[in-house]
C-alpha cells in the first residue's frame, strides 16, 4: 500500500508518543516531517522513498539525534504492566491446577466404598500426584520466561534507559519474584480455605489476581533498583 504524507506523519507521532517524547516537541517534528514530505513530493519523490520504507526507524532516529528521549525515566508503569501480562497465563494455569486438586475430579480411586460422611474410601488426592507438582513447576518456569521476554520487549520498544542493566538483574532476581508470587497465591488459597471453608473456590479469583500483581510489583522494584540516572541510552 502506498504511504501517504498524513499516514506517515501519524505513524511518526505514534512512535514519538511510545518513546515518551514531549508532546510539544513531537508536534513540532510532525510539522517538520510533513513539510519535508510535501517538498519531496514536489520534487517527484514518493513518501516511501523519502523515509526509506521505515517511518518508525526515521522517527526514532530523529528523537535520538535531537536528544528528546527521556533517558532517565524509569518507566515503572510500563514495566509492571508488561510483567503482569507475562505472568497472567501461567497464573491462570496454576489456579486451574489448584481447582483440579480441590474439585477431586481426577483423584485416582483404589476402592469404591464410602465412609460415614459419604466420602469415597481408598482415594488419593490429586495434589499427591507427581504430574500436579510438575505442572506447577512448569507454570513457574513459563512465568519466568514470559515475564522476562515481555518486560525486555516493552523496554526495548521505548528505548528505555538502563534496559540492559534491568534485563541482567531480572535474569538473576526474577526467579525469587516468581516463587514469592506463587507463595502469595498459595497463601491466598490457604487463607480462603480457613475463611470460606467449603466455598474456598471464592478465593481462587483473588489468588489469580495476587500472583500477577506480586510479579508486577517485584519486577517494578527490580527496574527501580537497576535503572540509575544515566546520560546516555544504554
Amino acid at each position: 500500500m502506498t504511504q501517504t504524507i498524513e499516514n506517515a506523519t501519524r505513524q511518526a507521532e505514534r512512535t514519538w508518543h511510545r518513546l515518551g517524547v514531549d508532546k510539544a516537541a513531537a508536534a513540532e517534528m510532525a510539522e517538520e516531517l510533513s513539510a519535508d514530505l510535501a517538498a519531496a513530493a514536489d520534487d517527484g519523490r514518493s513518501v516511501t522513498d523519502y523515509i526509506g520504507g521505515d517511518i518508525e526507524a526515521l522517527a526514532t532516529s530523529w528523537a535520538v539525534e535531537r536528544d528528546l528521549l527521556p533517558v532517565q525515566h524509569r518507566r515503572l508503569k510500563e514495566t509492571a504492566a508488561a510483567a503482569a501480562s507475562g505472568a497472567a497465563l501461567p497464573a491462570l494455569l496454576a489456579v486451574l491446577l489448584c481447582w483440579v486438586s480441590w474439585s477431586h475430579i481426577l483423584d485416582p480411586c483404589a476402592g469404591s466404598g464410602t465412609g460415614p460422611g459419604g466420602e469415597v474410601l481408598g482415594c488419593r488426592t490429586t495434589v499427591d500426584a507427581w504430574w500436579m507438582w510438575a505442572g506447577w513447576v512448569l507454570c513457574a518456569a513459563a512465568a519466568y520466561g514470559l515475564v522476562l521476554r515481555s518486560v525486555s520487549r516493552a523496554l526495548e520498544e521505548r528505548l528505555a534507559a538502563g534496559r540492559d542493566a534491568t534485563r541482567r538483574e531480572l535474569v538473576k532476581t526474577l526467579p525469587i519474584v516468581v516463587v514469592a508470587a506463587a507463595l502469595a497465591g498459595g497463601g491466598t488459597g490457604l487463607l480462603g480455605a480457613v475463611v470460606f471453608g467449603n466455598f474456598v473456590i471464592l478465593a481462587f479469583p483473588v489468588a489469580l489476581a495476587a500472583m500477577p500483581a506480586a510479579v508486577a510489583a517485584g519486577t517494578a522494584w527490580i527496574r527501580y533498583r537497576s535503572c540509575q540516572p544515566v546520560d546516555t541510552i544504554s
